[in-house]
This record gives structure tokens, sequence and C-alpha cells, in this order.
């Protein structure tokens, strides 16, 4: 499940939009995110594995956190790919209560689902959620993404029909 990675911690384009746009949590109706203008250091990402696993013998090689939720469950893109550029990697969530998901298949379809107006915390927690599409964001997706757009629902199966051992994977690392 651990795939040794480069150490590029610089923010691909899309995601660096994605630091700089608005997101309006509106009383629970909105996107719970907050991203990030970097990704988290190799040190900060293998502090938080640890401590979120109980399991001090990880690193954080796999992972790239760029964003959290309002109560510090972290978004993260997971070299699930061997070999493959950051871009074409999966995006998953790790909630600060445990819960954990496949949230899209790669960053573009990562921005369709944002589009859809849905963030990682509710791809994972909130699977029929209603979309509540986002013009900005759709206007950002539509200016990054390479895949075609799709409602939230179809792109966070797809990935999860990809990635079926992401969850059991994750909490055999649990300590």
């Amino acid at each position: 499940m651990i795939q040794k990675t480069s150490d590029d911690r610089s923010l691909p384009p899309a995601l660096a939009d994605v630091a700089r746009a608005e997101f309006d949590y509106a009383d629970g109706e909105g996107i719970d995110f907050e991203p990030y203008g970097t990704f988290d250091s190799a040190e900060e990402t293998t502090d938080w594995l640890r401590q979120w696993t109980g399991n001090h013998e990880l690193d954080s090689d796999a992972y790239r956190v760029f964003g959290q939720d309002g109560t510090g469950g972290l978004a993260a893109v997971w070299y699930g790919r061997p070999g493959r550029p950051l871009a074409e990697q999966p995006v998953v969530f790790m909630g600060s209560e445990g819960e954990c998901g496949v949230v899209a298949g790669n960053l573009s379809d990562f921005l369709w689902v944002l589009a859809d107006g849905c963030g990682p915390l509710e791809a994972v927690l909130y699977e029929d959620r209603e979309p509540r599409p986002d013009a900005a964001l759709t206007e950002l997706a539509e200016r990054h993404a390479t895949t075609p757009r799709r409602p939230a629902r179809v792109v966070i199966a797809a990935a999860r029909a990809e990635f079926p051992a992401f969850v059991e994977d994750v909490d055999t690392l649990c300590r």
C-alpha cells in the first residue's frame, strides 16, 4: 500500500488555484474544506500518519496532504498508482474520528467533485448528499480538468471501485 515517491512538495497549478478558492461551509450546507497553499512537509505528514494510525514505524512517502476539514481530518494525494505522476494519483480523506476513504481517482476528477459542491469530508461521510454546484469551482474545474465532467457521486463511486481495498489497507496499518 505504501509506495515510495520523490519528495516533490510543489502544488500543481490546479491545487494552487483550489487553495485560493473560497469555501463557505454555510451552516453545514457548504463544503467543509480548508485547502493549504502548500503540501504539508514530509515531517508533518509522517507525524500525522503515525498519530492517526498509532503506528510509529510508518513514514509518509505515499501521501501529500493539501487540506483539512474543520475538525482536522486531512485530504491528501495518495500515491496508489506506482510510477504515475501526481496528477494521476487518487485523492483520499482521513478524518479526525478514524473515517477514511477514496474521494476521487485523480486530481482532475477531484476538481469535478468540488464543482458539484462536495468536499473530501462530504465525499466520505455523506454519500447521499444532494449536489450543490458551485459556479466558481465549476469554472476552476473547467479551466484545469482533463477528465470529462461527471457528478460527484459517479466520480466517488468509480474511485472506490478502482481502489476497493484502500480502507481495509489503512485499517491494517493501525495499531
